[in-house]
Formats: C-alpha cells, structure tokens, sequence
C-alpha cells in the first residue's frame, strides 16, 4: 500500500471550505487545514470582542466541510439564530457553532482543545489547526499610504491594498508549523488572498516554513474578482501578492470554464469581473480545469470538480 500523502489546505471562509469538502473523501490521503482567525465582523467579531477569544467563524466552516457526513449535529453547528431587533447583548445574529465554540473554550480554557473536541463530535476527516490562537487584529496598507485597521473594514476602503500586515508579535501554533514541514502538497485558497489565505501566511514562523518545506506549493485562483480588495487583479496580480508576501507558488489551478453572459452582467453590477490569464510567461505552472458550478446562479467552485483536479495533483506526486 503507497505512504499516504498529507495534503495542507491554507486560508479561511467559503472558498477553503470548498476545498475540504471536495477531498476529504480521496483515498489514502492526510488532510490538514490550517485557518486564518483573523476575521473581526459578524457574529466571530461580537464573540471575539466580547469574550477575547480568536475568531472561529471560518473554523467552524470547516469543521462542517470535514465531517464524516452530513449530519443533525453538523446542521445545528451552522444554525443563525435570527436578528429581530438588532441587539447584540442576546443570541440574535450568532451561529450556534460559534456558541458552542465559545462556550468550549471557556470551559476547557484552551481554543485549540475546544476545536479538537468539536471535531471529535462531527468526526471530521482531517486535522483542523488555527494559525494562531492569540486574538489578532490584520492592518492593510493602501496604495496612497493609508492604513486600514481591522479584516472587515479592509475591503471597505476600495483601494488598491499594497500589504497585509500585524502591528504585534504573532506566533503561529506549532501544530501548523510541523503540518507544512511534513507536508507533500500545500495548496492556498480559494477565496480572499487579503483577508483569508495571507492573513495565515504572513506569520512569521509560517512563512519560514512554507518557504523550507519541499512540498509542491499549488494555488487555487479565485474565478472573479472581489470588490475593494481585488479590483482588476488578472491571475498574475493574485499570484504576485502571495509572493510579495513571501508565499513560494509552484502551479496555479485556475478554472477553465466557460462564464454564462448573464451571471458575467450580474457580477458586474456588484463590480466583479472575470479574472483573466495574460498571455506571458510564468515562473510557475498554469493548470487549466473545469472547476466551476452556476446552479445557484451564481459563480462557485464545485467541489465534486476540485476533488478530481487533487487528485491528478496527488498522482503526480
């Protein structure tokens, strides 16, 4: 029987989520997925304020993503209690996953040991490790010098970001640090490069390690661009942040599928275009696949697709 092959997964919301539940049903494969807690809006952002813990929206995402299957307990992780009249003082606007994982970590007085536990209780298929456990605020830096503080209010700004960056120490859990030392495949996304996948990567200790890790380093481009963080980008300017930011890209597996013209006009109205690929050449390698789902009418990465696009990554292995 071939040595499993242990897959790490790097980022946060929708979009790594996707990734997960796409390949956690490959065979013979180790999954880890390290993610961000820098998000400070929503209901993570009220628990997070309130109760100085890290952010465990995108966490419990995955969490979801990863179970066994589709289950009772993995429904009520992802139940919103309805907001009537706006007071953040009760359980309206909050999910109950982000409840319980509050709740846990109070009891346990350990986040990492209240993730584990949860995910003991939705038997998930894979290791799910917060890139840090301190409560940490993200800061971008804008073209024309300004500073924006706070991984809701970045994209807000709808400027052109220059870096991402902490103002205090952050350290990494070592759980993260030794799944990239011995991974075989690191793959970054999909989703927000500012907000989701960097926020993991510019730690520093995760960055010297991604960067002495021989692992195929593969990332997952985004479809589309996304309104006041990357405005224009092509598949090029995507790449160029995580490398700027000190993320080494091996291949980029961007979706070759054909946009239906009326979700492209709808996009549009929201200021979202299609990422395009310049016609250049590239330190890396551009895989072409058909990645893409527009059942919802909307434009989403199918994971039944991304689970076959891993697979021929892992073969190559």
């Amino acid at each position: 029987m071939n040595k499993p092959k242990n897959v790490v997964i790097i980022g946060g919301g929708h979009g790594q989520s996707a990734i997960c539940r796409g390949i956690k049903n490959i065979e013979n494969l180790k999954i880890s997925a390290i993610v961000t807690v820098a998000d400070d809006g929503g209901s993570t952002g009220r628990l997070r304020k309130r109760f100085h813990i890290p952010a465990m929206g995108d966490i419990r995402n995955v969490m979801i993503a990863l179970a066994e299957s589709e289950s009772l307990m993995g429904n009520l992780m992802d139940y919103r209690f309805e907001d009537t009249d706006g007071d953040e003082s009760d359980v309206g606007g909050h999910n109950l996953g982000n409840l319980i994982l509050t709740a846990l970590t109070q009891q346990c007085g350990s986040f990492m040991e209240a993730v584990q536990t949860i995910g003991k209780v939705l038997n998930v298929k894979g290791n799910i490790i917060p890139a840090t456990t301190q409560v940490i605020t993200l800061y971008a830096m804008m073209d024309d010098g300004v500073i924006v503080k706070g991984e809701a209010n970045i994209p807000a700004r709808h400027n052109r970001i220059r870096k991402v960056f902490y103002q205090e120490p952050v350290h990494a859990v070592p759980e993260a640090v030794a799944a990239l030392k011995n991974a075989d495949l690191i793959i970054y996304g999909i989703g927000s490069v500012y907000t989701s996948i960097l926020p993991n990567i510019i730690i520093d200790e995760m960055r010297d390690a991604l960067n002495a890790s021989k692992a195929k380093k593969v990332y997952f481009c985004n479809a589309m661009t996304q309104p006041g963080e990357t405005d224009g980008f092509s598949l090029e300017d995507h790449v160029e942040a995580l490398q700027s930011h000190g993320a080494p890209v091996d291949e980029v597996v961007f979706a070759s599928d054909s946009l239906p013209e009326k979700l492209i006009a709808r996009y549009a109205e929201e200021g979202s275009i299609p990422v395009i690929e310049n016609t250049c050449s590239h330190s890396y390698k551009v895989r072409h696949e058909n990645l893409l789902n527009f059942s919802s009418n909307l434009i989403r990465h199918d994971s039944l697709k991304i689970e076959r696009a891993v697979r021929k990554l892992v073969e190559e292995l």
